[in-house]
């Protein structure tokens, strides 16, 4: 009880000091210092918040759908998910799909590839933008699958599926027929207006069509469970490096059939590939690599480092046409060649454009006589334009025959070889 009251003294004290002083500036400074922080008052959570938490459902989210006009000849990959639709904008017509796979991004380019390259859609060339995009079109439309080159940190590869219509070409067509009418004065300045047909795109030019023709017969052309062989689709379309590499290939073991000497031996699945953009899931691998390891083709193992990709889905051109070529027709090494011997046999205005790796085998083919590829497919020509591409009918035309003048072997030949002879 003693203690009570000398603490209730003491307490009585202290508020009588603090009143006094109340007006003094100590005093101001004690009595600001023992109020309550108002933000605290403020902002202290009620008992109510503290005790129970308030849990803020999570809304679901639908499934991404594709658009309805996505293109029917367009699988989507068969492992990834599709994350985000962007449709039209006013600067743009492409319709772009967002996608997403745990498979590399090479798998998912090998696999558009062929899929495109099955239903016919012409493979545009990229080269020369530096794009590693791919790229098609086909009636009007144009596809374009655009890669990200390397996964992302949780080990995703995204990719786009962008499509969008192409304009459509105003073909003039010829007048029609005007009703019966009293023929009027000709004027001495009216000049009379021909009627342009639009080229028809699946015709063989008839300098080609027999060459084409032989060749499509020895059924490298055929389409997947088809049983045509005669018909080359889209003569007058581009071909790409990797479609030529096949073609070369499958061309000269079926000329070779009973010679295996001359055959070129396809790769096998488990080799290292060459190239850094031909893997061995790539459609053409055993092909492309098959010309590589014999030294047909440029790549690092015959010494052009430089060469690490191949470029598969690049047009061909006619430099590269002639270079793949003709060591196979000569089946032995060919002579140095200069830029000023190629253009005094030739007589090319243009030799100079042309890639010095090219220039041996565009000199040899001149000692070919008429069996030369460059005169066979582009006839007299002052101009090679090495840089140009090729088109599927000119392609067909160098493979019609391997060989050197007096001893070679044309499809024609092959042809009937093996045609059954009738008693």
């Amino acid at each position: 009880m003693k203690h009570i009251i000398l603490l209730t003294g003491l307490t009585l004290s202290l508020i009588a000091s603090l009143s006094s002083c109340a007006n003094s500036p100590t005093g101001k400074a004690i009595e600001n210092s023992l109020k309550a922080d108002p933000q605290l008052q403020t902002n202290s959570p009620s008992p109510q918040a503290t005790t129970t938490p308030v849990e803020n459902p999570q809304p679901s989210i639908p499934p991404v759908e594709l658009p309805g006009d996505f293109p029917s000849e367009i699988p989507p990959y068969p492992n990834a998910t599709l994350q985000a639709v962007m449709p039209p904008t006013p600067d743009s017509t492409a319709v772009i799909t967002l996608w997403e796979t745990t498979d590399p991004s090479n798998v998912v380019q090998s696999f558009y590839q062929k899929e495109l390259t099955g239903k016919n859609w012409e493979i545009a060339d990229n080269s020369t933008n530096n794009s590693d995009d791919l790229s098609a079109e086909k009636d009007n439309l144009k596809v374009t699958i655009a890669q990200q080159p390397n996964p992302t940190a949780d080990g995703k590869t995204y990719f786009q599926i962008r499509y969008q219509p192409l304009p459509v070409e105003t073909a003039i067509s010829p007048s029609p027929t005007p009703s019966p009418s009293p023929t009027p004065s000709p004027s001495p300045t009216a000049t009379p207006t021909p009627n342009i047909e639009k080229p028809d795109n699946n015709s063989v030019p008839k300098e080609l069509s027999s060459l084409v023709s032989d060749v499509a017969r020895l059924g490298i052309f055929k389409a997947p469970n088809s049983q045509e062989t005669g018909i080359l689709p889209d003569p007058n379309g581009k071909i790409t490096r990797s479609q030529y590499a096949r073609w070369i290939v499958d061309v000269n073991n079926t000329l070779y059939t009973d010679n295996p000497a001359k055959q070129i031996r396809l790769a096998v699945a488990n080799s290292q590939p060459v190239f850094t953009d031909v893997p061995t899931t790539h459609p053409n691998f055993a092909e492309i690599q098959g010309l590589a390891e014999a030294g047909l083709i440029p790549s690092p193992l015959s010494g052009d480092n430089t060469v690490t990709k191949f470029r598969p889905d690049s047009s061909l051109t006619r430099e590269d046409l002639i270079r793949w070529k003709v060591p196979l027709d000569t089946r032995q090494a060919l002579p140095k060649a200069s830029v000023d011997a190629v253009k005094e046999r030739w007589s090319f205005k243009d030799t100079s454009k042309i890639d010095v790796g090219a220039l041996p085998a565009i000199l040899e083919d001149y000692n070919n006589g008429d069996n030369s590829n460059i005169r066979r497919v582009f006839g007299y020509t002052t101009l090679f334009q090495p840089k140009k591409n090729v088109t599927r009918a000119e392609a067909a035309a160098t493979l019609w025959y391997f060989g050197v003048q007096g001893e070679g072997i044309s499809a024609q030949e092959a042809l009937t070889d093996s045609t059954p002879t009738q008693n």
